[in-house]
């Protein structure tokens, strides 16, 4: 009989460790998926804006020692990220494949003109700095016209802002919904020993005695709950690396390292705090307040 009732014992106690550690490890592993989120955020909204072009075309009476002097300057200009010098035979080219007939044969003549397209670097992505530039080239007698997609550029900014506000606000919620998860599985735990709280206390022990082995069995807990956090995350990098390329979200592993680092701080920190008060509050407890 004594043999069963410690078995049950021994799968609830299993049972309630195995709970404890899948809410760390499932909060853990959100947390750390939005803070990987956050540090590429950036870089993802940088790669998007220097993807946006500006095509600077020139007059068909500027030489090429002109059009050669003017991707020189580009190249020393700190707005271009890079610039491609596209000649008028080539752009018709691109547009005899693109509608699938011979336009010029139509024309005579190619009514197209050379040009540049620059794409600019991140930091000048914005509505006011595109305008100097496109101010500051159009000084340039040589150059007729200058084209790139402003309601693009005021639409990407403006949705950056939005989405950086957003990802702030579900941060700080994840973060205090993790905290409750957390503390309320470990609140539990504690609970089913409360009466082995008490009689321990009954017996002389001091409330700092009988934290120790709650509060350290708590922490190692959160220290699995974390480390199979971090292993999720690193096959979730890899999946992302390995299908997705071109995102170079490994690129950064100082930054990864640092996220990796606070999944682990959190889940030991957050385990340690409730542990802490969750045992606290009942040393305090009378011993007819435990029923």
């Amino acid at each position: 009989m004594s043999s069963s009732f410690d078995k049950f014992q021994k799968r609830r106690l299993i049972s309630s460790y195995f709970s404890v550690v899948l809410s760390i490890f499932l909060v853990l592993f959100l947390l750390g998926t939005l803070g990987l989120f956050i540090i590429n955020s950036q870089k993802l909204a940088d790669d998007f804006k220097e993807k946006i072009a500006m095509t600077v075309f020139f007059k068909n009476e500027a030489t090429d020692a002109e059009l050669k002097t003017f991707g020189d300057e580009l190249k020393k200009a700190p707005f271009a990220k890079s610039s491609l010098y596209v000649t008028k035979d080539e752009a018709a080219k691109q547009h005899t494949d693109i509608i699938g007939e011979d336009f010029l044969t139509f024309l005579g003549e190619n009514p197209l003109q050379n040009s540049y397209d620059i794409h600019f670097r991140a930091a000048y992505v914005e509505r006011d700095s595109i305008a100097k530039i496109e101010k500051q080239l159009r000084e340039n007698e040589n150059i007729s016209d200058i084209v790139y997609d402003k309601q693009l550029v005021n639409l990407v900014n403006d949705n950056i802002k939005k989405v950086s506000m957003w990802i702030l606000i579900i941060s700080c919620f994840l973060t205090f919904i993790a905290v409750l998860l957390i503390n309320s599985s470990l609140r539990l735990s504690i609970y089913s020993n409360r009466f082995i709280i008490k009689t321990m206390q009954m017996v002389g022990a001091t409330k700092s005695f009988i934290r120790k082995p709650f509060v350290m069995r708590s922490v190692r807990l959160g220290i699995l709950g974390a480390t199979l956090a971090i292993i999720g995350l690193m096959i979730m990098l890899f999946y992302v690396e390995t299908n997705f390329p071109e995102l170079e979200i490994l690129a950064n592993k100082t930054l990864i390292g640092l996220v990796f680092a606070a999944v682990m701080g959190v889940g030991i920190l957050i385990t340690w705090i409730s542990t802490h008060f969750a045992t606290q509050r009942f040393l305090n407890l009378r011993t007819d307040d435990l029923y």
